[in-house]
C-alpha cells in the first residue's frame, strides 16, 4: 500500500508533464474553450481572448464524462454566460453545445465555424492545465488545416486542488488521459512521446486505484 505522499509525489509530476503544451501563440482566427467540470476554464478563455485576442471564441461542450448528471446546462452554455461576464462581446462568441468528449470540441466547433463560411488557420485551445498536451494533440489531428496552440493557468497541482478542485477526481482524469496519449496516438490525436518513467507514473497510479477513465479497466 502506498503512502498518500507517493500518491500526490507521482499526481504531481504527471500534472507537470501533462500541462506542458508551449505558449499560446496570436492572435488567432478562433479560440476554442474545451468544455469539461472545471467551470474556470471559462476564466482562462476570457482571459485569453484578452491576451492573446482572437477572431472568435467558441465554447465547446455539451455533457462529457465527468459532467453528466453534475451540471444542469451545457459546458459551454456556461462557459458563454462566464465569459461574457467577463467582457468578452457577445457576437464574437460561438456555442457549440453537442460534444462529449475532446475529439467531437473540434470536429462539431469546426462544422460550427464552417456552416458560417469561417475557415481559421491559427487557433489557440483554453482548457484545464492537465489538459494541455492533450487538447493540443487533437486539435491538430481533428482539426490540422488550423495551427493550434495552448492557453492554460500556470500553476502546480498543489494550487490547482487549493482553487476546489478533488484530488481523486483529478488524478482519475489525469490517468486516463496519459493512457489516451498513447492509445490514441496516430488515431485520434498527433502521437506524442511518453517516457517511461511518466508510464510508469501511469501504472502505479492505476493500481492505486485511480483508473476510473482507463480505457478496458473493469
Amino acid at each position: 500500500m502506498r503512502t498518500l505522499d507517493d500518491i500526490l509525489k507521482d499526481g504531481a509530476a504527471l500534472f507537470v508533464f501533462l500541462s506542458d503544451a508551449g505558449t499560446a501563440a496570436g492572435p488567432a482566427g478562433v479560440l476554442l474553450a474545451m468544455g469539461s467540470q472545471d467551470l474556470r476554464v471559462a476564466d482562462t478563455a476570457a482571459r485569453a481572448f484578452q491576451e492573446v485576442g482572437a477572431d472568435y471564441l467558441v465554447c465547446s461542450g455539451g455533457f462529457g464524462k465527468d459532467t453528466t448528471g453534475l451540471l444542469k446546462e451545457p459546458e459551454s452554455v456556461l462557459y458563454a454566460r462566464r465569459c461574457r461576464e467577463l467582457g468578452v462581446p457577445a457576437d464574437r462568441i460561438l456555442i457549440e453545445d453537442k460534444s462529449t468528449n475532446s475529439g467531437e470540441n473540434f470536429r462539431f466547433s469546426r462544422a460550427l465555424l464552417a456552416e458560417r463560411k469561417i475557415y481559421p488557420r491559427t487557433g489557440v485551445v483554453a482548457c484545464k492545465p492537465y489538459m494541455a498536451k492533450r487538447a493540443w494533440a487533437t486539435g491538430t489531428k481533428q482539426w490540422p488545416e488550423v495551427r493550434w496552440s495552448v492557453f492554460r493557468q500556470e500553476l502546480s497541482l498543489t494550487e490547482y486542488l487549493s482553487q476546489g478542485n478533488d484530488l481523486t477526481a483529478v488524478l482519475n482524469l489525469m490517468v486516463g488521459d496519459l493512457q489516451r496519449l498513447r492509445a490514441y496516438a496516430g488515431i485520434f490525436q498527433a502521437p506524442v512521446p511518453v517516457p517511461e518513467p511518466v508510464w510508469q507514473m501511469y501504472e502505479r497510479l492505476a493500481a492505486d486505484g485511480y483508473n476510473r477513465y482507463v480505457i478496458g479497466a473493469s
